[in-house]
């Protein structure tokens, strides 16, 4: 008899999404560095896989055009899950995404703890920390997207704002780039798959489903909200069978893997390049 030792937290869906999204920002990220480290061996070298320097930058349009569709899906995805009976309250009920009080009390409470002054937060189903993460993509995605798409066109836009404007959103569309690749292949990195009870590596997102044990230790308040709806036992499933597991290990060490290279050959290569 099959042992239900995880509890399901990702529909098929949300998963799917989150590997769209791996995959594009690992493209763009890659064609984005190969372009802006052109002058240096490790630019050269990413140019080359996508076909050049030109290539490159077709690319790079392209895929962030399929990024800023999937972003407008995502958008219509979180209006159809709204509960508008409820508007506007159902969205800060504890599964929303949306920022409530409890999360900046728990992350003074989870700092205090860090230093032994404080209990560890009783965590709901999503932590400070990832809504963190989810708006930080949100907004991000804005902002690079808007300045990517005058950028991608840059004579049609000269004719709605001044030419010299480009610049600014140049470097907007550049900055911002390079703050999401910091913060996705160093603290995201970090806090998704390095952390010792996940390590080495946080098969949550690709699997659909976390250990019990890890949900009970980390988010108890969420255990004990679904065992008092009587909901849990609905949630419980079974683990992946070991080739979906060695397959789930592939894709994620390889994109970390992809995530990591391009982080350091950009820091080695910083000295290097003109900006």
């Amino acid at each position: 008899m099959t042992t239900k030792n995880r509890i399901k937290r990702f529909t098929l869906l949300q998963r799917l999404s989150h590997i769209f999204l791996i995959i594009t920002f690992l493209v763009q990220s890659a064609t984005g560095l190969g372009r802006m480290y052109m002058e240096t061996d490790f630019g050269q070298w990413l140019c080359w896989i996508f076909g050049g320097y030109e290539t490159t930058l077709e690319v790079h349009i392209w895929f962030g055009l399929i990024m800023l569709g999937g972003f407008v899906l995502h958008a219509c995805y979180l209006v159809s899950k709204i509960n508008w009976t409820n508007f506007p309250k159902s969205l800060f009920g504890p599964d929303s995404m949306l920022p409530r009080g409890a999360d900046i009390k728990d992350f003074f409470q989870h700092v205090a703890w860090f230093f032994g002054l404080r209990p560890a937060p009783a965590f709901d189903r999503w932590g400070y920390w990832e809504k963190f993460d989810y708006w930080a993509v949100f907004w991000g995605m804005v902002i690079i997207g808007v300045t990517g798409l005058l950028l991608a066109w840059p004579i049609a836009t000269s004719r709605i704002i001044p030419g010299w404007s480009l610049n600014v959103m140049f470097w907007i569309h550049r900055i911002e780039a390079i703050l999401a690749m910091g913060h996705v292949f160093i603290i995201h990195y970090f806090i998704a798959h390095l952390r010792r009870h996940n390590f080495p590596m946080d098969r949550g997102m690709l699997e659909g489903s976390v250990s019990i044990e890890d949900a009970i230790h980390e988010r108890p308040a969420w255990i004990e909200r679904l065992e008092s709806k009587g909901l849990l036992s609905g949630l419980l499933v079974s683990d992946a069978a070991f080739s979906q597991r060695i397959v789930q290990y592939l894709i994620g060490f390889v994109a970390m893997g992809i995530g990591v290279f391009l982080l350091i050959g950009a820091i080695v290569n910083a000295p290097y390049i003109h900006l």
